[in-house]
């Protein structure tokens, strides 16, 4: 007597708290990346303090940024664009110091920007068109043709809309503590405030998302063949995945999770 062939076992089902995990974690700089924001500005608050002179500040974080560019480009490699926003933010910094002699204004473009950010992810949760969903989307094979593709799945919508108030309590924070320090001329602290509201900050909120993503299980929005952004979004992840020293990873999900996600992974594979 012959028995009945086993069914075939299915494949768990990828959540939507999985495909943005890992796309943030694609998306994180690691502490080089840190470094290369963090190190001009620390430069900056530590030769204004020994010299009192705002020319020399600024060329001192001038230096280190064309070193951490030779660091980069010879001994490090990789993404360019975290040097090029530190490049951004001292160039700004520069001109606000140098224009009025005043070392405090160094800080006033950071300030500026993480209102304006406030303020613009404020209004992308009401307008259902939220920040982070843009930083997710990037990891859309078909982006490029396809912007919006990723609003079409309103599990993913969702999520985003909860993930970027963390954002918004992120640059609240920021404002809320340096805004009064600029308008007291306390540089040093506008130096310690900076560095500790720039990348650890940045990753305690990584981490709180970490943990809201570990804990959701919102299902796909079934869009049907190639048209399904989740499910090309979790495909490409899978393809381009490097373990990299450089990168931290978002906190683990638990058991149940973590299963569900190598299942899925080998199923994608």
């Amino acid at each position: 007597m012959t028995s009945a062939p086993a069914a075939p076992i299915s494949e768990p089902e990828v959540t939507v708290e999985q495909v943005i995990r890992r796309r943030i974690s694609d998306a994180l700089g690691g502490w080089y990346g840190s470094l290369e924001t963090a190190v001009p500005t620390i430069a900056f608050v530590v030769t204004w303090l020994i010299l009192d002179d705002v020319q020399l500040a600024v060329a001192a974080a001038a230096v280190l940024l064309i070193v951490l560019a030779v660091i980069r480009g010879f001994f490090v490699g990789g993404s360019w664009r975290f040097l090029g926003s530190a490049v951004v933010a001292t160039a700004l910094a520069a001109f606000f110091a140098l224009r009025s002699g005043q070392a405090q204004d160094a800080f006033l473009p950071g300030i500026i920007t993480s209102a304006l950010y406030a303020v613009g992810a404020v209004v992308s949760i009401l307008t259902r068109w939220p920040l982070l969903g843009f930083v997710v989307a990037l990891g859309d094979p078909n982006y490029t043709s396809q912007p919006t593709a990723w609003r079409r799945d309103r599990g993913l919508v969702r999520v985003c809309i909860r993930l970027t108030w963390v954002l918004v309590a992120l640059f609240v924070i920021r404002v809320a503590i340096m805004l009064p320090l600029y308008l007291a001329g306390e540089v040093a602290w506008l130096g310690v405030a900076k560095i500790a509201l720039g990348w650890p900050a940045y990753l305690l909120a990584i981490v709180v998302m970490g943990m809201m993503l570990a804990t959701g299980r919102t299902a796909q929005t079934a869009d049907g063949g190639p048209d399904d952004v989740t499910e090309r979004m979790a495909q490409a992840h899978d393809e381009h995945e490097t373990e990299s020293p450089l990168r931290p990873a978002l906190p683990e999900q638990d058991d149940d999770h973590h299963d569900a996600d190598e299942g899925a992974d080998k199923g994608s594979r």
